[in-house]
C-alpha cells in the first residue's frame, strides 16, 4: 500500500514537472509580440556609423563577473551589413569581432563571425531584435561553446539595450547585459 501511494506521488510529481516545463516553453517571448513597439527598429540604419556600448557578464546567480566596454564601426554595402567590435575588459584584455550581416528581407538576418559556430540566425519585429548563436568562448586553455539566445531593444534613436542569455546543453549559465549608445 505504501509502495503504491509513493508510486502515485511519484507519477503526479512527475506530470506537474513536464506540465510546468511545456507550459514555460510556450510561454517564451518571440519577436513579433513587439511588433507594435516604437521606435521601430531598423537595422540597417541602427548599426550604422560609431557606437559605444558598456556591457556586464553576470553569472547564474546574478553577481557581475565581468565588466567590458566595445567599440563599434558599422557599415552596410547593399543587404550585407559589417559590424567591428572592438572589446576592452576591465582587468585589461582586448578583443576583437567581426560580423558579416545579411538582410534575409522579411525582418529576418544572418550573421557570421570567425568565433561563432555555424550561422546566427535573427528576426525584427517592432523595437525588437532576437539573435541566437553558439559562440566559442575560450576559458584558460578550453574552449566552449556556449549558445546565446540574445534580444536587443530600441529605446530611441541613439540608445538600444541588449540582454543576452548564455546556456550550455539547456542549462542557462548567466547573462551578459549591454547599452549601445549611437555617436
Amino acid at each position: 500500500m505504501f509502495g503504491i501511494r509513493l508510486s502515485r506521488v511519484w507519477r503526479r510529481g512527475v506530470l506537474a514537472a513536464l506540465t510546468c516545463l511545456v507550459l514555460t516553453a510556450c510561454a517564451s517571448p518571440t519577436p513579433s509580440d513587439y511588433a507594435q513597439e516604437k521606435p521601430r527598429l531598423d537595422l540597417k540604419e541602427y548599426f550604422d556609423g560609431d557606437i559605444d556600448a558598456y556591457g556586464i557578464f553576470t553569472d547564474r546567480s546574478g553577481k557581475v563577473v565581468r565588466r567590458f566596454t566595445v567599440r563599434i564601426k558599422a557599415y552596410w554595402e547593399g543587404n550585407k551589413g559589417t559590424l567591428e567590435e572592438d572589446f576592452i575588459y576591465s582587468d585589461g584584455e582586448t578583443q576583437r569581432r567581426v560580423w558579416t550581416l545579411i538582410d534575409e528581407g522579411n525582418g529576418r538576418y544572418t550573421g557570421t563571425a570567425s568565433d561563432v559556430v555555424g550561422e546566427a540566425e535573427g528576426y525584427v519585429a517592432g523595437n525588437a531584435f532576437q539573435w541566437n548563436y553558439v559562440l566559442r568562448l575560450p576559458v584558460g586553455d578550453t574552449t566552449y561553446d556556449v549558445s546565446f539566445d540574445d534580444w536587443m531593444f530600441l529605446m530611441n534613436d541613439k540608445v538600444m539595450l541588449n540582454r543576452a542569455t548564455m546556456s550550455k546543453f539547456g542549462i542557462r549559465l548567466g547573462e551578459v547585459t549591454l547599452s549601445f549608445y549611437k555617436r
